[in-house]
């Protein structure tokens, strides 16, 4: 295996000739599996011909630099996407040398590279101009840094900056008004102030992903949120620090906002699952898809409705301003009966015998012939000289009375209800 003699890692040339050779890396037929790379560059320590993809996945090889720029440009005309994670790239200077000659890149993941130490020139940052796609997970990449790069991508689409440890978020001077997806999972932003921020600098957002944050409220007049984020349509909240139903009401100020995801909250915990669904529904007359459910019109009326009766005999002082307008379309509503839906385990029934009536509690779970032994010292007749017959109440005597004839069933099979009718008749001789 070849290395960098200056570094001890490898290049960039070095990986691709390694894994995307005919042995490793048989070339697939068809459109868009490949392309074939017949010849190599002087000097190249590709001897034969590559199958290279237009997807390069170059996870954790150990790259260091980019090496020969002339060979990365030689085998990456036609890369579209290049997953660079896990590897040892610490200056950007050899990232930028990278992206100088793949001119057709559009997306880059540059996730868990020790990054954190080394100055992007904004000249060297030009080399990122055509990327729509960029991601720096976990690389603790300054917020000067970040900025250097999007001034200088005028298309840039979508942007992941999740696990880097930030506990504030620094402006820039240039926005980025392109950017539609921020993925920027756990980091430390706990105050509004620093969030709001984002919406100043994006102010194209579609999505905002700040899951595993520790955000504790959103302090922003509600008048102003709507100007912050006004194209934001999904916006995940989950494990954040919101203790305040007044945080989950502030959300319906982005005017275009329809999916939210919002668990492991603190507001919700003493809530059971049905009820913090539907609290937060019935808040949230806009959103279409809640924690990744779409949100039906019935479930919709269904959590309008619970809202209605949770808050009614509260405090008016505690009565939550979407509790009036509820109640101007639904009105006040009487408490849901409480409906017992265990199953019915015994039945009180009449038992006749000829002219001998009596009432009889039978167990449902006890079989045909377990009910001729309860029967035995009330008629006076051994099970098997005994005949019995179910009548259905409801149907009286429309129907001929059903016999009892199988041993081993049940007598819920029967659907037996209170008030039926048992008879029994002795077996003939």
């Amino acid at each position: 295996m070849e290395v960098s003699e200056e570094t001890g890692g490898r290049t960039l040339v070095e990986v691709i000739s390694d894994k995307y050779s005919p042995d490793n890396f048989p070339y697939c037929r068809g459109p868009g599996k490949g392309v074939v790379i017949l010849s190599s560059p002087q000097s190249s320590p590709v001897k034969d011909r590559l199958n290279l993809p237009s997807v390069l996945v170059l996870e954790g090889c150990g790259i260091t630099e980019a090496g020969d720029e002339s060979e990365v440009a030689t085998f990456c005309a036609h890369v579209v996407e290049l997953d660079l994670s896990h590897n040892q790239l610490r200056e950007w200077s050899e990232v930028s040398k990278i992206l100088a000659n793949i001119p057709n890149l559009d997306f880059l993941n540059l996730s868990m590279n020790p990054l954190s130490g080394s100055n992007l020139e904004p000249s060297a940052a030009e080399a990122f101009s055509g990327l729509r796609r960029l991601v720096l997970n976990n690389t603790r990449v300054s917020w000067d840094v970040v900025h250097t790069i999007t001034r200088e991508i005028p298309e840039l689409q979508e942007l992941f900056l999740s696990l880097n440890e930030y506990d504030s978020v620094a402006l820039s001077p240039v926005p980025c008004p392109s950017l539609r997806l921020l993925h920027i999972t756990d980091n430390q932003l706990q105050d509004w102030s620093e969030v709001r921020k984002l919406g100043m600098m994006y102010s194209g957002l579609r999505s905002l992903i700040l899951a595993n944050n520790s955000l504790n409220s959103i302090l922003e007049p509600q008048d102003s949120l709507c100007r912050l984020f006004p194209n934001l349509k999904s916006i995940n909240l989950h494990n954040s620090g919101l203790s305040g139903w007044e945080d989950i009401e502030k959300l319906n100020m982005f005017p275009q906002l329809r999916e939210v995801r919002l668990m492991g909250i603190p507001l919700l915990q003493p809530y059971t699952t049905t009820e913090r669904r539907s609290l937060i529904v019935a808040r949230l007359p806009a959103v279409a898809v809640l924690n990744g459910s779409v949100v039906t019109d019935g479930e919709r009326e269904d959590a309008e409705r619970f809202f209605v009766r949770y808050y009614q005999d509260s405090p008016e002082d505690e009565l939550p301003q979407r509790y009036h307008s509820l109640v101007s379309r639904y009105g006040r509503l009487a408490p849901l009966a409480e409906i017992d839906l265990r199953p019915q385990c015994s039945v009180l029934v009449n038992m006749r015998y000829g002219e001998q009536v009596e009432q009889l509690t039978l167990r449902l779970e006890q079989t045909v012939a377990e009910l001729k032994k309860q029967l035995r010292p009330v008629v006076q007749l051994p099970p098997n000289r005994m005949r019995v017959f179910y009548i259905d109440q409801q149907l009286g005597y429309a129907l001929a009375p059903q016999e009892l004839k199988y041993g081993a069933r049940a007598l819920h099979s029967y659907s037996m209800r209170d008030g039926d009718e048992i008879l029994v008749m002795p077996k003939s001789q």
